[in-house]
């Protein structure tokens, strides 16, 4: 299933001054129409004490995820657990998916979205499916889908506080109703009822008619402003406002908007901070339910937080393997043991078994004993001819592995399925995870020469070329890999690389390659970060020097120094620096015969994440993540994200990138300034302007210095590949089951009139028709197209379908890549939540609160349709027992003597009851000392509902006083960073 449709693209301009205004000049004519994107839109708008959509998701999910360490860890837990590159990289994903609601075609003019012209009822539906998304998805542990549709959730929450009236009619709480049903709604006003009156000024007080800010319950309407033309805005009702919204000059004139604290933006900026205080609150109380619904353990693993590195096993199964399963089996074993005594949990598991033609089933799981059970049990049997389906393994590793994940392949023979790899091109670059080979084959010997013991387990029906493997080397050094080719007796000696890969906060400090047979020099910098320093190098070395920082040197290869340790294995040298490690420079000095790889990894808490970014002139001023790669000799910004810091790296200091080429030469140099007005003791937030792309590709290394004044270097190994197409999926619909479903996506051409062709894959079989699909596209324009899956009616609830693109110039060697996450969910979900009453409260308590008690018989019941599932008492210090239900006689003798001993006390673990959907009694008795009490409760959809309840005497007092939740928002410590931040960009570009 394909559509078609062609449009003129903005093309770039090689003068970097001249773009850079430019690109501000568009904004001044560009309509922005919600809290700002992120950091950048703050420039662009000259809105400097702005709150972001970047900063209110970034700080609640650090605020939540800081609170649920101390519950469960201690006060000082996060002291003690170091929030790292995993971490901010699980919160770089909700950050743009919160983003992209602005930048993508397909939402950022559609007012559903934004809770923009009197919409409110379709927002409403579209928040709760992405509340219903997001619980599916961390209960089916695909974290990236539950990601994405979180960052969805928060940008239409966050709209809401900016763009309705309910901050000016006097609100000082959260309006529940818009996640949770049985909470009271305020109607939405008509649309023949005018709601503003005319302002003609560029801040518009007062402005909103008397009952659209009225605080009498009874009387209150909700509104919110027209953007723009479409839907057309009726006469009297107000705009969303600002000089770059076309509907302010039609009645009634004004605006309503809260987006910033410009008045040329936002009307109502004299409202921003208290619009932002509540779209944080907001924030935060969905991130708080989603982590008593999903439990702490969930919340904490979905945003990759006390997570050890992955293991995952790619692993040929064949007769010809015993020795590398034995070896991976070995290594597995020796993890696990080292993790056993760690803080934290063990991380996750997982293996990939293949041959030909059976590929998987995947084995995942969190618990170590598991995985070795399931290892012990694996076993090479049969034989198989030449070559295998191994590039369908390496593409279910990858899909189902976390972000920046080591992937180790344990194989013998050549892939099968070489049609695959671009799809694992773009997974592995995507999710920034490693691919490293390990084969016990050598590519240089004929099949003749092949030792007898694997020509008689492996049949081979044609003579195979020596290259055969090549794909496997250009895989492992786009991904920052390695390729090792070594023999049946060293494959346990060299698997060490699993476990020096696996270490956590393992860093790199150098990663380089080489094919020419002459001397290479090679340099490194250790900073006082920086412990236990590895250095890797395949290939067949007949030299190599190692050089201290003081200039001493030692030849590896025939002296036993004092400088290093060195280990040399068929195709690995595995070297260690000794203790203690000076800080400084170092220098490899090597000679090879043939392609040598050199990577050096290390142990140090910093590190950095990185993305490149285009200002965006559409609709939201602010900066767009380039997805894929980027274009070559285009203007670009490099956003890096500084991680694992704490205030033992006080002086840390970072000043430049290097793009490195693909043997460690320097391309370009990028000067880095800070991006964030806002205090963060864990991570610090650079941007870098890049005058034009190289056409290389290349690496990316961050320098700066430690407190010592010591040079600190990270390199992110992964080649970038800068290309003159682009792809970009523009919609990530759910999947029904049983239900077709079109993703529409874009081809832009940045080069000359050419023929593409575009390769549709994904891993699940459920795609209409992969490609190749050709399409002609001429210079400078845009091509419009969609792929249909068919989603099968046994689809599971929850699962994530992984969609890649790629794209293919006929005439060149440009290519790029999309990958898009799809989430299964039921036709008909239940999103009500359970409901409980207060049907009795006794006594009212007398002022010596010791010497009385008060209680309260309770009612609970589900009006979905999917039964009580758990309670669990979250606050007070009294008791809940709950009382059997009226068909007790029809359960089991087990759930009946539990219902017999049903006492809820804070504390307790969530107590199941049976999916009934009978309503269910209980009754809460608790000291007057304690006079108010929370009790939650699930249906076996995911939905809970917070009871709240209280003695008689507490909700008297509760109703003489106004309601207010929320604990204040964190004001930006200074804007003197952002506007030198533009003071150095202008002077950089000129």
């Amino acid at each position: 299933m394909m559509s078609q449709r062609r449009k003129r693209v903005w093309t770039y301009d090689d003068g970097g001054v001249h773009w850079f205004v430019l690109a501000y000049l568009l904004f001044l004519v560009s309509p922005c129409t919600c809290f700002l994107p992120n950091f950048w839109s703050r420039v662009l708008t000259l809105s400097w004490d702005s709150y972001t959509h970047q900063y209110i998701t970034e700080q609640a999910i650090l605020n939540i995820t800081l609170e649920t360490l101390r519950q469960h860890h201690g006060p000082h837990a996060e002291e003690e657990i170091r929030l790292g590159r995993a971490f901010w990289r699980a919160v770089g994903e909700v950050v743009h998916s919160n983003a992209e609601m602005d930048f993508l075609s397909s939402t950022r003019s559609d007012p559903v979205y934004h809770f923009d012209s009197e919409r409110v009822d379709s927002s409403v539906a579209m928040l709760r499916k992405f509340w219903a998304h997001t619980l599916l998805s961390v209960r089916a542990s695909e974290h990236q889908s539950a990601r994405h549709s979180l960052g969805q959730l928060f940008h239409s929450l966050q709209d809401f506080y900016s763009h309705s009236n309910w901050v000016e009619m006097g609100q000082r709480s959260i309006y529940l109703h818009l996640l949770q049903p049985d909470e009271p709604a305020i109607p939405v006003a008509e649309g023949d009822t005018p709601t503003c009156m005319e302002c003609f000024s560029i801040t518009c007080r007062n402005n909103l008619l008397p009952r659209l800010t009225s605080g009498q319950k009874q009387s209150q309407l909700l509104t919110t402003g027209y953007f723009s033309t479409f839907p057309p805005k009726p006469e009297g009702k107000c705009s969303h406002g600002g000089m770059l919204d076309s509907s302010r000059s039609m009645g009634a004139k004004g605006g309503i908007n809260k987006d910033s604290t410009s008045p040329l933006f936002s009307p109502h900026h004299f409202l921003h901070v208290e619009a932002a205080t509540l779209a944080s609150e907001a924030t935060l109380t969905v991130l708080r339910d989603l982590r008593d619904t999903v439990g702490h353990k969930s919340f904490l693993r979905l945003f990759s937080v006390m997570q050890a590195p992955s293991l995952v096993f790619v692993m040929d199964t064949t007769g010809s393997m015993f020795e590398e399963i034995t070896a991976a089996r070995l290594r597995a074993h020796s993890i696990i043991q080292k993790r056993a005594n760690l803080p934290g949990q063990s991380g996750s598991f997982l293996l990939v078994p293949f041959h030909d033609p059976e590929v998987g089933p995947v084995y995942e799981t969190g618990d170590p004993n598991q995985f070795m059970e399931h290892m012990e049990n694996l076993m090479a049997l049969g034989g198989g001819d030449e070559p295998e389906m191994c590039f369908t393994a390496i593409q279910l590793a990858l899909t189902h592995s976390p972000p920046l994940s080591e992937i180790f392949v344990f194989t013998d023979a050549s892939p099968k399925d070489a049609h695959l790899f671009d799809v694992l091109k773009a997974l592995a670059l995507t999710k920034q995870s490693k691919v490293t080979f390990l084969l016990t084959e050598d590519p240089n010997y004929s099949t003749e020469r092949i030792t007898r013991r694997k020509s008689e387990r492996r049949k081979r029906r044609v003579p195979l070329p020596p290259d055969r493997f090549s794909l496997y080397t250009t895989l492992s050094s786009l991904s920052g890999g390695l390729t090792i080719f070594t023999s049946n007796s060293d494959i346990h000696s060299v698997s060490s690389i699993v476990e020096d890969n696996t270490a956590a906060e393992k860093v790199t400090l150098l990663h380089a390659e080489a094919d020419q047979e002459q001397k290479s020099f090679h340099s490194f910098r250790v900073d006082s970060s920086v412990k236990d320093v590895t250095v890797h190098i395949t290939g067949l070395l007949s030299q190599c020097v190692l050089v201290g920082p003081s200039g001493q040197t030692q030849s590896l290869l025939s002296d036993k120094g004092s400088l290093a340790t060195l280990e040399a294995f068929s195709g690995l040298y595995r070297v260690r620096l000794l203790s203690p490690i000076q800080p400084g420079q170092w220098k490899l000095e090597a000679t090879a015969e043939g392609h040598v790889a050199f990577s050096i990894i290390a142990e140090s808490s910093v590190d950095f994440l990185y993305y490149f970014a285009t200002v965006t002139n559409e609709t939201h001023p602010g900066l767009a993540r380039v997805e894929g790669s980027p274009v070559a000799g285009a203007p670009t910004f490099l956003v890096l994200a500084v991680t694992g810091l704490s205030p033992h790296h006080e002086g840390v200091s970072f000043s430049h990138v290097t793009l490195l080429g693909t043997e460690g030469e320097s391309l370009k140099k990028v000067l880095l300034n800070s991006s964030s007005t806002y205090s963060n003791p864990t991570t610090e937030d650079l941007i870098g302007w890049v005058d034009f792309i190289p056409r290389a590709p290349f690496s990316v290394r961050l320098t700066g210095r430690d407190g010592g004044g010591n040079k600190l270097e990270r390199v992110a190994t992964e080649l970038v590949q800068p290309t003159y197409v682009q792809i970009q999926i523009l919609s990530t619909p759910p999947l029904v089951p049983g239900h077709s479903t079109t993703v529409e996506f874009t081809i832009l051409n940045h080069g000359p009139d050419r023929l593409f062709s575009m390769m549709a894959e994904d891993d699940s079989g459920y795609l209409h028709t992969k490609g190749p699909h050709r399409f002609y596209v001429s210079a400078h324009n845009i091509f419009h197209s969609q792929v249909g899956l068919n989603t099968p009616s046994t689809a599971k609830d929850g699962a994530t379908v992984t969609l890649t693109l790629s794209v293919q110039a006929l005439d060149s060697t440009d290519t790029n890549y999309a990958v898009a996450y799809l989430t299964v969910v039921p036709p008909e979900r239940d999103m009500s939540p359970p409901v409980c009453s207060a049907t009795r409260v006794s006594s009212l308590c007398p002022p010596i609160c010791n010497e009385s008690t008060w209680s309260v018989s309770l009612a609970l019941s589900d009006n979905g349709r999917s039964g009580l599932a758990a309670l669990q008492l979250r606050q007070g210090q009294g008791t809940l027992t709950l009382l059997p239900p009226l068909e007790v006689d029809k359960l089991d003798e087990d759930h009946r003597n539990r219902y017999a001993e049903a006492t809820l006390v804070k504390g307790d673990p969530p107590f199941n009851v049976s999916e009934s959907l009978e309503p269910l009694w209980a009754n809460y008795t608790s000291s007057c000392c304690s006079v108010s009490a929370e009790l939650l409760v699930w249906d076996t959809a995911g939905n809970m509902k917070r009871c709240h309840f209280a003695s008689a005497q507490q909700r008297q007092l509760s109703n003489t006083r106004t309601e207010y939740s929320g604990g204040g928002f964190l004001k930006p410590i200074t804007t003197f960073s952002l506007l030198v931040l533009l003071i150095l960009c202008f002077e950089q570009l000129s």
